[in-house]
């Protein structure tokens, strides 16, 4: 069959000119995007009861509707916050795969059930469920030079009116979601004093404004009559504008004329909510993140955007502009651009390695091809499995490089080695070759292949991190492969020149190149001489060659066990984010106070480029509230950033800088690489009180939780935005008072509920869009406890009685907002690690932490991305283990033997050590790519020694002695080795030394693929003929070989006396 290949070398290059073609189609076809799906699936549930405070929205709202989705199918967790406006968001989480758009029906479903629990104002407001995508690939706003001309309410609806429709038909775009709920509203500013003066009620003006604010059809006149004309009959329908509601009549004097809604209200067309007001670089904004659809290209999407985005800046509004604080596209393109140059510079470094080994042009140009080939052949395949073009995918390719050109140089060599050693003419001399070697670029192949299999068996994101990664390099290995066995015989049939005639001109030339290339021979020459020397040696004295792989093991696993665990690292991306904690109670007004003191902290920070703050938002909570402030800081371009570059230490700094403002807390972290594991990198947890407890109680446990943990050496700080001292009021209604004066509790509670909180009236078009009526009292009515001696409530006998006499307010606390995880009151905490710790030590700082203060009854529970890392690092080692047994069986079936691959098994501890020495020194913990790249070298070292495990094994058959097959299969296939070997060595070197964009992830892998293939051969060469030596005769001295050869012996006696 190989034969064909070489005597058709057309049919040899169209194979591979295919695979070309369909790659290079496949490239322009494939989506673009930062990651492949990985966070799993969630649904959010949406609720609103106007007035009400954190504590009754989770009794009423949050508790009704989590016992109603518990267990929903595929579920894994779920987190509810309540908060003291009103607001209930609960998250589902479920397992990774389960279809999304099914998972948001299936909780539908079941909110459904619940909605008959439900207050009637919340069923009223509406409760909206749907899926959440993780995949925000912009972050951008309008913002205003001059804030009292356009606001941050004109900007926002302004950005819902005319932009995000816009966005929103963009083709991939899943999504554009406004940042805020600063909807116009028409405002309805009651004024109590007015009300109660007309004998009034407030329940009576909002029926009033419902009777005259509605949509109704009349019919038509005419219909089915003799008439020449049928009049269709209209109402004017809901109103629009504020002196439309102004005008409304709520009833009529004694005198004929009317009392109108403007004489007791102001009506304002306002915000749908106050709650937080954003500002970028002190100015007034409105922002919105731009999520993509699964599969779709980010780079297309945002390059359309940027087109819609040029053509929106002519139509705005004079002194507004448009600010992009986030764009995965210059991520991405840096990464994209680092690989690639990347990938440029591997092929020449290994272009350079091949060429100095093998010393000619012409077949140095063999291997080369074969990097094209299999590098863009794989994208025909990435398409067909539904891959992506991302960070993973380019990572695989990037390893490939210094993979792929193995096999094409194994064959090259193979056909220098026959010509020199026997004068054969190239072609005869390639079919000697491909017939003795194509056995160990098959098995080699298929053990290299073997080792990703058992990835395929991971679940969870870390399955999808794993199979994107190492799919892609299987498949770009199978394609080298094939181009090995059919393109390069073909190709060395074609260039390749009688060696003899080129050490000829070599000898005539007294060129630098000639010079160095029999410099170079003479040591390699001389190197081998002493590499056979002490094999002879080391295979003499076997325990210490195996003595020495004990000691490698040990050095191997005490590394492994001292290495910090780690998940995904988090990459630069050019932001950091912050959360800011003010006092308790504090105002919307007082918190922006504190944070424009940290505001002047950042931007005096030269790497500081934008700046965007929400003060009244707890992006930790997901809930709004005015002790709370969130900011996000876009940097400067890496080169521009001054001396700190790095996010984790421009967070690190300004936290420290930061603890100086009075009145605030903050916390800085660095944005998350992968999304949809929450809002900030380190890690999370639940904090859960399974005694339904006080949540004061839970917030002293809290406290002193926190304490413990920040005693730790491993952990930098843990926080909790999560406070129960935010003053309160509880109001105690004289219920017996009450029914003497004829007053209904539940109307006095309503009155309260218009007056304090706010009340949804109706709703009305304008800018075809629909807008909510709120009515609520003006501002002076309410702005303490005294404002409560303005209220009236009217009795069965139409008389406005004070509320003052019926309610009585004690002070007490109570927290801003609550947390519940899997129906238990909690507190999310959040950490960081201390430098040169990882979240892995963090992890089980925490834990033991955990089981030494916790008090009885109180638990917790890992979320986020903290949860997917604690999962995974007990698959890791299954996994590894399952790839070595993979590799172990393969090589068992090709040499029909159990005993003889252990021979190829037990080197593998050589890389081992190699991989967790280069990463501990240079400080990275043993993350995801680290495992990743440590699977593949499983595959690498085994191929070293299948090269001359292989040839030793058909020297042996050819009547050798054992310790002859060894030294010559060692010899022999010790230039091939170590030209691989090197090959892929200093085609990794250029992710040691990238910075910027993707850098830890380079280094990870960089370091752990250099260090292990540098100590597997090193170390390999010397320990791989020893142990083929031993397990070869304790394969041979197996009994049923014995009898085997005993049974040959006697037939070939017997045949042998018959011819006699």
């Amino acid at each position: 069959m190989l034969k064909q290949f070489i005597e058709r070398p057309v049919l040899s290059t169209v194979i591979s000119i295919i695979l070309l073609l369909l790659g290079a189609l496949s490239l322009f076809n494939l989506p673009i995007a930062l990651f492949p799906d990985i966070a799993p699936p969630s649904v959010q549930v949406t609720a609103f009861y106007p007035g009400a405070n954190a504590e009754v929205v989770a009794r009423s709202v949050a508790t009704p509707i989590e016992e109603a989705v518990n267990g929903v199918e595929n579920m894994t967790y779920m987190t509810s916050n309540s908060s003291n406006d009103g607001t209930m968001t609960l998250s589902v989480f479920f397992k990774q795969g389960a279809d999304a758009d099914n998972a948001a029906v299936n909780v539908q479903n079941r909110v459904s059930k619940a909605m008959s629990q439900l207050p009637q104002e919340v069923v009223q407001a509406g409760i909206s469920t749907q899926k959440v995508q993780n995949s925000m690939i912009m972050f951008m706003g309008l913002t205003s030079e001059d804030a009292k001309q356009y606001d941050e309410l004109f900007l926002q609806n302004y950005l819902k009116i005319n932009v995000i429709p816009q966005i929103q038909r963009i083709p991939g775009v899943a999504q554009a979601q406004v940042f805020g709920t600063r909807d116009y509203s028409m405002r309805i500013w009651l004024k109590p004093d007015r009300l109660a003066a007309n004998n009034l009620s407030p329940q009576e003006v909002l029926g009033a404004i419902k009777d005259h604010n509605l949509e109704a059809a009349p019919g038509r006149l005419g219909q089915g009559s003799k008439e020449t004309y049928e009049y269709i009959l209209k109402y004017k329908g809901k109103l629009n504008k504020g002196e439309d509601y102004e005008n409304i009549a709520i009833k009529a004097n004694s005198d004929g004329s009317f009392l109108r809604l403007k004489d007791v209200a102001r009506v304002e067309f306002g915000s749908y909510t106050y709650t937080a007001t954003n500002r970028v670089d002190g100015k007034p904004v409105a922002g919105f993140a731009i999520l993509q659809t699964a599969g779709s290209n980010a780079n297309e999407i945002l390059t359309e955007i940027e087109k819609q985005v040029k053509v929106m800046e002519t139509t705005l509004p004079k002194g507004v502009k448009p600010i992009i604080m986030y764009n995965s596209k210059d991520f991405l393109d840096a990464s994209i651009h680092q690989v690639v140059e990347t990938l440029v510079i591997a092929f020449i470094l290994v272009f350079i390695v091949v060429f100095i080994f093998l010393q000619d042009f012409r077949s140095t140009l063999i291997p080369a091809i074969a990097v094209p080939v299999a590098i863009i052949g794989t994208f025909f395949f990435l398409q067909l499995f539904g891959f992506s073009i991302n960070m993973l995918t380019l990572f695989a390719l990037v390893l490939a490089i210094g993979i792929v050109v193995d096999d094409a140089i194994v064959v090259v060599e193979a056909v220098h080695s026959k010509m020199e050693q026997t004068g054969m003419p190239v072609e005869h001399a390639t079919m000697h070759s491909m017939s003795e070697i194509s056995g160990a670029i098959i098995s080699i192949t298929l053990v290299m292949c073997a080792v990703f299999i058992p990835v395929g068996f991971m679940q969870g994101p870390a399955g999808v991190f794993y199979r994107q990664f190492a799919f892609t390099l299987a498949i770009a290995i199978l394609i080298s492969a094939v181009n090995a066995l059919t393109l390069s015989p073909a190709l060395c049939a074609m260039f390749l020149n009688d060696p003899q005639g080129e050490h000829g001109e070599h000898g005539h030339k007294k060129g630098f190149g000639a010079r160095f290339f029999n410099a170079f021979n003479a040591s390699f020459n001389s190197m081998t001489r002493k590499y056979i020397y002490s094999l002879k040696f080391l295979i003499k004295n076997k325990w210490v060659a195996i003595g020495g792989l004990v000691i490698i093991t040990a050095a191997s696993v005490f590394l492994i066990k001292k290495a910090p665990s780690g998940f995904i690292p988090t990459e630069d991306q050019g932001f950091v984010l912050y959360a800011v904690n003010t006092p308790p109670g504090s105002s919307l007004e007082r918190t922006h106070r504190a944070t424009a003191q940290i505001d002047q902290i950042i931007n005096g920070e030269k790497a500081t480029n934008h700046l965007w703050v929400a003060d009244g938002m707890n992006f930790i909570s997901n809930a709004n509230a005015s002790p709370y402030s969130a900011g996000f800081i876009k940097l400067k371009d890496y080169d521009k950033r001054g001396e700190m570059k790095d996010p984790d230490q421009i967070a690190a700094t300004l936290t420290g800088k930061v603890s100086q403002v009075k009145d605030a807390n903050a916390f800085f972290f660095n944005f998350p690489t992968v999304q949809g594991f929450g809002n900030v990198s380190g890690f999370e947890f639940m904090l859960q009180d399974k005694t339904n407890g006080s949540f004061e109680q839970l917030g002293t446990t809290t406290q002193q939780f926190i304490g413990e943990l920040m005693k730790r050496p491993e952990i930098a700080f843990a926080f909790t935005t999560y406070a129960a001292g935010n003053p309160q009021y509880t109001i105690d209604v004289d219920t017996d008072k009450a029914n003497q004066l004829g007053v209904s509790v539940t109307e006095l509670m309503q009155t309260m509920q218009i007056y304090f909180g706010s009340s949804f009236v109706s709703d009305f078009n304008r800018f075809g869009k629909y807008y909510r009526v709120m009515a609520q009292a003006d501002i002076p009515y309410r702005t303490d406890v005294n404002s409560l001696e303005g209220i009236y409530v009217k009795n069965k006998s139409g008389e406005m009685v004070p509320a003052k006499t019926l309610v009585t307010l004690k002070r007490s606390f109570g927290p801003e907002t609550v947390t519940r995880n899997n129906l238990f009151n909690a507190v999310t905490i959040n950490g960081t690690p201390k430098p040169g710790y990882s979240t892995g030590d963090a992890i089980k700082a925490v834990e033991e932490v955990a089981q030494q203060s916790l008090p009885r009854g109180y638990g917790y529970e890992w979320t986020g991305i903290t949860r997917e890392e604690i999962k995974t690092s007990g698959q890791t080692a299954f996994i590894f283990f399952l790839s070595i047994l993979f590799v172990y069986f393969l090589l068992a079936a090709q040499y029909e033997s159990y005993i003889l691959p252990f021979a190829i098994i037990l080197t593998i501890p050589t890389g081992i050590f190699g991989v967790f020495a280069f990463t501990g020194l240079a400080g990275i913990d043993n993350n995801i790519y680290v495992q990743v790249g440590l699977i593949m070298l499983v595959g690498l070292l085994a191929k070293n020694a299948i090269l001359i495990v292989e040839f030793a094994v058909q020297r042996r058959k050819a009547g050798k002695t054992l310790i002859e097959s060894a030294l010559q299969a060692s010899r022999l296939r010790l230039r091939p080795i170590l030209m691989t070997s090197f090959a892929f060595i200093v085609g990794m070197l250029p992710l040691v030394w990238t910075q910027g964009a993707s850098s830890k992830g380079n280094h990870s892998i960089g370091y752990s693929t250099v260090g292990g293939m540098l100590t597997g051969v090193i170390f390999g060469i010397f320990i791989i003929p020893v142990m083929y030596v031993v397990f070869q005769y304790l394969h041979e001295k197996m009994p049923s070989r014995k009898k085997k050869r005993l049974l040959k012996k006697q037939m070939e006696e017997e045949l042998l006396a018959a011819s006699h």
